[in-house]
């Protein structure tokens, strides 16, 4: 039975999957479709919200060095991605990769963990685009009724009824293509970064030397705490890290790092990159620069206008705008931040797809759910399914207290990915890679130890919705993936009900 739960999917076999006419994606996008997608899913309310708040909260001005740290961090996952994207361009991400490397059991187990990532975080980043486009709507004088405005806080019936429609339509623009996916991304992302290059560079001549002293502030010891609120590294050992001082940056790098989450998304398109081998790496690994670039400028520039002591929590920089008399920005910040939650969605909706889409051309989901369309060559099935499921639970449910699912999902893939490369390099170096992870094993440790540090730092709460999810995972796979697995012993290739 061990020997069963761990059997591989050759490589080979994966990409000979993909030319399967009824089952193969449509090959449309280059590295500069890749690199959109990247920055469209990257950048969300984290450069309009997370830059304020950690520099008041846990690092002073000093937070510039801390969204450093943590691009370190997803650099060294973003080069583990990068050789597996190119060694093995199909659909799935890191569900795909720990197929081929650490086998079955554990590839459903990503698997099962990027399908609850990517749709929860599909419906908060809808709830929140509602959020700021409600706001944006009143301000012109529209205002919805209370029980189709949002969750929070309704009393009796409420619906989200701007998060399920903004779901609804981007889920039949996936099932139309790719390229168009890609065209409308490209026009959005030109949107957004535009935006926050006004904010950038309108926001530099309000800088003012002082608002930088002292630029690394004296450390705060934080007290432990002990409930399931806490950090599990304080139930664990009873450690609590400390704000401000050196420790502080590393502390606010933990929280900052949530505002790289999504570039391990531009992985699940690599079936339908023209030229992964080349252009996977160019696209994962350009969109993290220009992310990161992005994100020092803005936090430079946001201690620089206000002194970090006076920032707000909710909207940091639309109210440093506002503190040095020009309000008028912080319309157009609200704007950048709709706009920008647009493509975050979409991108986490396509990554979800995709990898749903992966699960059940193994077998290990129905099959049913694999074929293409005839025309438009898009996973239509599971993408209308997921499509109304996650906008129903968008439309229904306050999902605040669930968000942080979502960084536990996708450091969890960062390990399984690092120990992924690792694996693969010893079992099968006979494979072409383009791209090559450099100082193996060295650099795929140092990018576990990192993703295990900042998973510690959850509340440890979080730690137990995972584990939950988890075990829901394992209950499935071995009532029905288990057995319907294309590489179950006796399984034919093709099975009755895939048929359509």
């Amino acid at each position: 039975m061990t020997s069963s739960l761990f059997r591989t999917k050759k490589v080979e076999q994966s990409i000979s999957d993909t030319e399967e006419p009824e089952h193969a994606l449509k090959k449309s996008l280059s590295a500069l479709d890749l690199t959109v997608f990247g920055v469209g899913v990257i950048i969300g309310t984290g450069i309009f919200v997370l830059t304020g708040t950690v520099a008041k909260s846990n690092a002073g001005p000093a937070v510039a060095l801390s969204f450093v740290v943590a691009g370190v961090v997803c650099a060294l996952a973003a080069l583990c991605y990068a050789e597996f994207a190119s060694t093995v361009p199909v659909a799935g991400s890191a569900y795909t990769f720990s197929y081929a490397s650490l086998g079955e059991l554990p590839a459903w187990i990503i698997g099962w963990d990027l399908v609850l990532e990517f749709a929860l975080g599909t419906a908060v980043v809808a709830v929140g685009w509602s959020g700021y486009v409600a706001s944006l709507l009143e301000n012109a004088g529209w205002h919805l009724p209370e029980y189709l405005s949002s969750r929070e806080g309704a009393q009796g019936f409420g619906f989200d009824v701007l998060a399920a429609v903004l779901i609804l339509v981007l889920t039949g623009i996936l099932v139309l293509g790719m390229k168009l996916s890609a065209r409308v991304t490209s026009v959005v992302v030109a949107v957004k970064v535009a935006v926050v290059l006004l904010v950038i560079v309108a926001g530099a001549f309000f800088v003012k030397g002082d608002n930088y002293k002292p630029f690394i502030p004296k450390t705060e010891p934080v007290t432990a705490g002990g409930t399931l609120k806490a950090p599990l590294i304080q139930l664990m050992f009873g450690w609590a890290p400390s704000n401000f001082g050196i420790l502080g940056i590393f502390t606010a790098a933990s929280v900052v790092f949530f505002a790289f989450i999504g570039f391990d998304v531009v992985a699940t398109a690599a079936e339908e990159t023209r030229n992964p081998q080349r252009d996977m790496p160019r696209g994962i690994l350009g969109s993290l620069v220009i992310c990161t670039t992005l994100y020092v400028a803005v936090s430079i520039v946001v201690t620089g206008m206000q002194k970090y002591t006076r920032l707000s929590v909710d909207a940091p920089l639309a109210d440093a705008f506002k503190a040095v008399g020009h309000p008028w920005y912080a319309g157009v910040i609200s704007f950048g931040a709709a706009i920008g939650l647009t493509t975050v969605c979409m991108i986490l909706l396509l990554g979800q797809t995709r990898v749903f889409f992966a699960m059940s051309r193994d077998g290990l989901l129905p099959r049913f759910f694999s074929r293409v369309h005839p025309r438009f060559k898009t996973p239509y099935r599971p993408t209308i399914l997921l499509g109304v499921i996650i906008a129903i639970v968008a439309g229904f449910t306050s999902l605040s207290e669930l968000a942080e699912l979502v960084n536990i999902g996708t450091l969890f893939a960062f390990v399984v990915v690092a120990v992924g490369v690792v694996i693969l390099r010893n079992t099968r170096p006979d494979l072409p890679r383009s791209f090559r992870t450099p100082l193996v094993p060295i650099l795929p440790i140092v990018s576990v130890c990192a993703s295990l540090w900042l998973m510690l730092n959850l509340p440890a709460e979080t730690w137990l919705r995972f584990a939950v999810w988890m075990v829901i995972g394992f209950v499935v796979y071995f009532l029905y993936g288990r057995t319907h697995s294309r590489l179950a012993p006796g399984a034919p290739e093709q099975r009755v009900d895939d048929r359509p």
